[in-house]
């Protein structure tokens, strides 16, 4: 189960610095970061760092969450 990305995310990058496998994608255009599911390991170190607590496993995210976190991980890798 990779982490999620919700629209919570204030784009403060801390879990793009804990994670151990670079699985965030970042564009600058963009209002937040997201995961790529390919990537995310589950290791949930991201989770427990985000301040804004805009991060869930994707069991508990919800299905928009879910599908642009993987639409634009494709797009910003």
């Amino acid at each position: 189960m990779p982490s999620v990305v919700s629209d919570k995310c204030k784009k403060c990058l801390s879990c793009v610095e804990v994670c151990p496998v670079e699985a965030f994608k970042v564009n600058d255009a963009a209002p937040q970061v997201v995961v790529d599911p390919d990537v995310c390991i589950d290791c949930g170190v991201c989770i427990s760092e985000c301040p804004a607590e805009a991060i869930t496993s994707d069991s508990a995210a919800q299905e928009k969450d879910i599908a642009y976190n993987a639409e634009n991980a494709k797009k910003w890798a």
